[in-house]
């Protein structure tokens, strides 16, 4: 597979979680994903898999695409893959990008939800003592 030297820095800061709803705007993917409407709209045309529902000439994403853009996302700029090498490694992965992607957003939100508990703990432990 085609990698290219890695220009970006590392891009995996926190990404923001995915809200519970159906359908999201170019604009609220490209907030989620940290990634320009037009790279949304260009990888739109370079991989197949990402594929957002149209109406009226506007774009709705679901949930499975932004966890796609993410995947896509990771391999262009962290991994340093082309977008031929992308596709490929897309193509050849058997467990989807997208259960990956989710699973890791769910052990984040694990993560902060055990933080928070944690500090309310230690919260707690403070005033009692």
């Amino acid at each position: 597979m085609k990698k290219k030297t890695n220009k970006h820095k590392k891009v995996s800061a926190s990404l923001p979680a995915i809200p519970d709803k159906l359908y999201f705007t170019i604009s609220e993917v490209s907030d989620l994903c940290a990634v320009k409407a037009y790279v949304l709209r260009y990888w739109e045309q370079e991989f197949s898999q990402l594929k957002p529902v149209k109406r009226k000439g506007r774009r709705y994403y679901q949930q499975q695409d932004i966890l796609l853009v993410r995947q896509i996302k990771k391999l262009l700029y962290e991994n340093g893959f082309t977008i031929d090498g992308a596709r490929a490694q897309l193509a050849s992965t058997t467990e989807s990008p997208s259960q990956s992607i989710k699973t890791n957003s769910v052990v984040k939100k694990i993560i902060a939800d055990l933080e928070t508990v944690l500090q309310n703990l230690q919260a707690e432990t403070t005033i009692s003592h």
